[in-house]
C-alpha cells in the first residue's frame, strides 16, 4: 500500500503553485496559496524537521541582531 505524507504533498502543491506567473493570479488564488502554506507550516512545526528549522532560524536572527551597522 502506498502512503503519502501530507506535508510532502502540500510542499509539492506549494512549489507547483508558486511556479506560475504572478500576473495570472487572482486575489482568491493568492489567498488559497497563503492558506496552503500556513497549513504546511502547522504540519511541519511539531516534527523534528520543523524544530530544526526553528533552531537554525533563531540562530540566524540572533547573529543578525548582534551585527553592528
Amino acid at each position: 500500500m502506498l502512503t503519502i505524507n501530507v506535508a510532502v504533498l502540500l510542499a509539492f502543491v506549494v512549489v507547483m503553485r508558486l511556479r506560475r506567473r504572478t500576473e495570472a493570479r487572482s486575489r482568491n488564488d493568492e489567498k488559497l496559496t497563503v492558506f496552503i502554506v500556513l497549513v504546511l507550516g502547522l504540519l511541519l512545526a511539531p516534527t523534528e524537521l520543523g524544530q530544526g528549522i526553528l533552531r537554525v532560524t533563531g540562530q540566524v536572527v540572533e547573529q543578525m541582531a548582534q551585527l553592528e551597522l
